[in-house]
């Protein structure tokens, strides 16, 4: 389910974002409004970002290979971390120098387009029509999340999502409605006004915005590339599998990583009766894989390693890694 709403969710928002980026870029060509430009780079942005989405998708489907032996499920979490990037960079930064080069502009006297040109009125039919399409992207986002999401906070989801998709464009719609009605203030203020500063301030707020949500994504996304545990839910259901399965006594410690959104391993030692015979350890180990992939259907590398358990054991010390060489 998660995978297909977010591949809903994207395809709606690559729809909407190349016919949004086509509006804005008329409108643009039409008044040279700084706002309007900067908003139809941040949808071309986008626009570039649900592709990336969707070709990491694709990619992760490949089989397991010798070089690959997990597969290759962490592509979507690298194609969401280029999408931070390219939020940050296309998106952002460029608003920035927009409105830098725009404020020269006006520092030096030059007339703003804007305000002289006949079709004034094109800036805001394009934003209003665009905050329509935008929002309907980010309904159906809304809507296909709040079926994984549970009863998470919306903050909760997007830190504890496994599958980028889907907070990737929950935050990149989220950030699309708000750059626009920044865009709308300043189009909106410099028509008021007459005073081009309006449409600087306005190109100003949409950059920061972006550098703000792409950084937030950088943060996310670099988590789940260095390896995210299961969730507590997910691992209270593969403890239970396992504590209840005949011939284990207990746990004596386990470790889980998703190998992709809808992937995980499972390293555990368990303890099993002493007097316990090598084909009664092995039928417990096969009940067990039974059992905790019927409970936690994601676990696809599972390794299960019996033991003694003896509480007075003290694990080894790990070695101290040698210093690095002094120059």
């Amino acid at each position: 389910m998660s995978a297909e709403g977010g591949t809903k969710a994207v395809v709606a928002a690559l729809i909407a974002n190349c016919f949004i980026a086509l509006t804005k870029f008329g409108a643009w060509i039409l008044t040279g409004a700084s706002s309007i430009l900067a908003e139809a780079i941040h949808s071309v942005a986008d626009a570039g970002n649900q592709v990336l989405l969707l070709v990491g998708g694709r990619r992760a489907q490949r089989e397991a290979t010798e070089q690959h032996p997990f597969g290759y499920g962490r592509e979507r979490y690298v194609f969401g971390f280029i999408v931070s990037v390219v939020l940050f960079s296309v998106g952002g930064l460029f608003a920035l120098y927009e409105a830098y080069h725009k404020w020269h502009e006006i520092q030096e006297g030059h007339p703003n387009e804007l305000l002289e040109s006949r079709w004034w009125w094109v800036p805001v039919v394009i934003l209003v029509a665009a905050i329509v399409a935008e929002s309907l992207s980010f309904r159906t986002a809304i809507r296909e999340s709040n079926k994984v999401r549970g009863r998470q906070s919306w903050s909760k989801y997007i830190r504890s999502a496994k599958a980028p998709e889907l907070p990737v464009i929950l935050l990149e719609d989220f950030a699309a409605l708000v750059g626009l009605i920044f865009a709308l203030f300043g189009v909106g203020m410099t028509l008021l006004t007459h005073n081009g500063i309006f449409d600087v301030i306005g190109t100003v707020m949409i950059g920061l915005l972006l550098v703000a949500v792409a950084i937030a994504l950088a943060i996310e996304t670099k988590s789940l590339l260095l390896g995210e545990a299961a969730s507590l839910d997910a691992i209270a259901r593969i403890e239970g599998a396992l504590t209840t399965t005949p011939g284990v006594e207990r746990i004596i410690h386990m470790k889980t990583l998703h190998l992709g959104p809808e992937e995980v391993l499972v390293a555990a030692k368990i303890a099993v009766g002493p007097q316990a015979s090598a084909a009664e350890v092995s039928e417990t180990i096969n009940r067990a894989e039974i059992n905790i992939r019927e409970a936690e259907p994601m676990v696809t590398a599972l390794y299960l390693e019996p033991d003694i358990y003896d509480p007075n054991h003290v694990p080894a010390p790990r070695p101290e890694r040698p210093a690095a060489p002094s120059h």
